[in-house]
């Protein structure tokens, strides 16, 4: 079983506390790695050395700065089988999901620090003829960012690259449910020659290491990718130092079925968008509507779709959905779809705990009958249940859309363009796709709305979640 340390200052290090993480794959239910269970002690460090790093840090050049980022992915690249590998087996994710994760982290990176020479400020006219007046864009100082269990990799360079781009210095805590390929990450870098203290990896309990992380006076930023009651904690602890936060906290997505749809098209896309790395995903289709001229021959091909998913395990050719993370995880879909049944809802397909004899596994499941205000349409189930609610009115359906706590993604699958154009007119998300999955770029804006949370990533956009203006007001 491997072990795994920190980076904290430049050097890979243990917790102060002595104690571990041990790491569960959760296709085999077997541990197969330990990651340091840090505390208070471990985040100071990380910042105390982040805050001292980071003057120096901000005074290179963007392109000086630029050049680390480049070195990151190409360290992904030599590694991405490795890298791969353990992201699969630390969290059950089908091989070529965890793939495309890490090589689109390579990417990631390398698009960054392509910003190096393009990022600017402003020129603003004065009303002095002799004075010049400019905004300059700098670096908001030490930036905290706490990553999901879901995509791990890919989240951690969506908080590293743009800090450390624009002259900011990191503290990344991975979820202690999958910091192994992060951490390995962490160890690969080590020895790359990036200034001590501008990038820290530390690991520890949310409770512990990550409201010490959040409450700490070093910290000017936090940006947290997780659920709407961690972002709760974190706006609390931030609240009395003013501090900057940027919150990705989950969604609701729906998905309108309109009658000139291409119903093939829509089928695929709402079971991609649905299924993906087994329901386990923020940006997920969680409800469809569908018109009823269609829903009869919808619901039977979607049926279908779902029931030809291959699902088993995630090394296996063929497999496109496996484990769920966890046993609690497991357990509250569960939950959640007994509760459905009991208040009306009629399973179609699925709907119960799939015995491979290993694993977390629930069926891919469709519900019809469930109503607007119910838990099933209303809260996110970050699990592999889809209710289907048929639909006449387009005023109706877009009111229904928009009737949720969260305000993420969305999508309309029409071949029409004036329906398109206003449908995205009337949604009120923070993306809307059409005729396609869910599924952000990385040249986008990945921002929601309402408790889907604040700020957002990626893009120039993201870019400036790092940002505070200055402006100078020169008179010559």
């Amino acid at each position: 079983m491997a072990t795994y340390q920190q980076l904290i200052n430049g050097e890979l290090v243990d917790a102060t506390t002595g104690d571990w993480i041990d790491v569960e794959n959760p296709y085999t239910n077997e541990i197969i790695g330990r990651a340091p269970k840090g505390n208070e002690n471990d985040a100071d460090a990380a910042l105390s050395a982040a805050k001292a790093a980071q003057p120096a840090w901000a005074r290179q050049t963007p392109a000086a700065r630029a050049e680390y980022l480049t070195q990151f992915a190409q360290v992904i690249r030599d590694n991405r089988i490795e890298l791969a590998q353990l992201l699969m087996h630390e969290q059950a994710k089908i091989a070529g999901l965890a793939q495309v994760e890490i090589d689109v982290t390579a990417v990631y990176f390398d698009y960054y620090a392509g910003w190096a020479r393009k990022y600017e400020g402003e020129v603003i006219s004065s009303d002095d003829p002799q004075e010049n007046i400019f905004l300059f864009q700098k670096p908001i100082g030490v930036a905290v960012g706490i990553c999901p269990w879901n995509f791990p990799f890919f989240v951690m360079a969506r908080k590293v690259a743009p800090a450390l781009l624009v002259g900011c210095s990191s503290v990344i805590k991975p979820s202690s449910t999958t910091p192994l390929t992060t951490l390995r990450f962490a160890e690969l870098i080590s020895s790359l020659g990036l200034p001590k203290g501008v990038l820290n990896f530390v690991t520890g309990g949310g409770a512990t290491l990550g409201a010490a992380l959040t409450t700490h006076p070093y910290s000017d930023l936090v940006s947290l990718t997780g659920s709407v009651d961690a972002g709760v904690e974190i706006i609390k602890n931030s609240a009395e130092k003013i501090m900057k936060t940027s919150l990705e906290l989950g969604g609701k997505a729906p998905a309108i079925i309109f009658p000139d749809a291409d119903i093939d098209l829509a089928v695929k896309g709402v079971t991609d968008s649905r299924l993906i790395y087994s329901g386990q995903v923020c940006n997920c289709c969680e409800r469809v509507y569908v018109h009823s001229s269609i829903y009869d021959e919808f619901v039977s091909k979607l049926k279908a779709s779902f029931e030809a998913v291959q699902y088993g395990d995630p090394a296996a050719d063929g497999v496109t959905y496996s484990s769920q993370i966890d046993k609690g995880q497991l357990e509250k879909i569960s939950g959640m779809l007994d509760r459905a049944v009991a208040a009306g809802a009629t399973v179609l397909t699925g709907g119960h705990v799939a015995d491979k004899g290993t694993g977390y596994f629930f069926e891919p499941t469709l519900l019809e009958g469930a109503a607007q205000d119910s838990e099933i349409v209303q809260k996110e189930v970050f699990g592999p249940i889809l209710p289907i609610i048929r639909w006449d009115d387009y005023d109706d359906v877009i009111a229904k859309a928009n009737d949720c706590e969260y305000g993420l993604t969305s999508s309309v699958f029409t071949t029409n363009v004036s329906t398109t154009m206003q449908a995205i007119k009337d949604l009120n998300f923070g993306e809307t796709y059409v005729n396609r999955e869910h599924f952000e770029g990385i040249q986008g804006f990945h921002a929601g709305w309402r408790k889907s949370g604040i700020g957002g990533a990626d893009g120039k956009w993201g870019l400036h979640e790092y940002l505070q203006s200055q402006v100078a007001y020169i008179r010559y």
